[in-house]
């Protein structure tokens, strides 16, 4: 008899730790029906599942780095999929600046030019690669990365999927020094002066 209880307490503990690290690993909640249709939306047909966004890329190629994303605000029918999409465009020289994805890890592939990459894991290493197209690099959840065109003639091309609807973006640029942080919190944090600080919050251009 006791070894049944132990039995049955064993099966509901390793049950429990399934459950749990399917919780962890998850990306988005589930859902409990094939897809959600927002309440203004009466007429769902193929029209709904399509994303028409990405056509403006065959327009011509940006002068400053762009992203297009296809994401939750973007594309609705992603709600509850876990899923989103952006393209990434580099003009020669450019990059797009330290952040990260709170919500979901980036799998990244470049399918034109080359293109330095490079993420911080929480014990401050740095892991770098520089990218030739038909490379596909992963950015981990939620940690610090960056990508960086360094040609000065060509420009460079990536697509970027996300295990979210909503990865959200956290740009450490504009996260410091365009939110009204106090000048004397930042100049004490990075260990220089106000005029610094001043200096960087004027020079510092919206991101895309």
């Amino acid at each position: 008899m006791a070894s049944k209880t132990f039995n049955m307490k064993f099966f509901a503990l390793l049950i429990s730790s399934f459950a749990i690290i399917q919780r962890a690993i998850a990306g988005d909640p589930d859902i409990l029906r094939d897809f959600i249709v927002p309440p203004n939306v009466t007429d769902v047909n193929g029209d709904f599942f399509t994303f028409t966004g990405m056509r403006a890329l065959l327009g011509g190629f940006p002068t400053v780095f762009k992203v297009t994303k296809a994401s939750l605000a973007e594309f609705p029918a992603l709600n509850g999929q876990s899923v989103s999409y952006a393209v990434l465009e580099f003009p020669a020289g450019t990059t797009n600046p330290p952040h990260t994805h709170p919500r979901a890890s980036e799998l990244l592939f470049l399918t034109q030019g080359s293109l330095q990459v490079g993420f911080v894991d929480t014990t401050n290493k740095l892991f770098n690669k520089t990218l030739q197209a038909g490379d596909v690099f992963v950015f981990p959840k939620g940690l610090v990365h960056f990508q960086y065109n360094d040609d000065v003639k060509f420009p460079a091309i990536a697509i970027s999927a996300f295990v979210s609807a909503n990865a959200g973006t956290v740009s450490l640029p504009n996260t410091l020094f365009a939110t009204g942080i106090d000048d004397n919190v930042l100049a004490k944090s990075f260990k220089t002066n106000i005029a610094t600080i001043k200096a960087l919050k004027a020079g510092l251009a919206p991101q895309p």
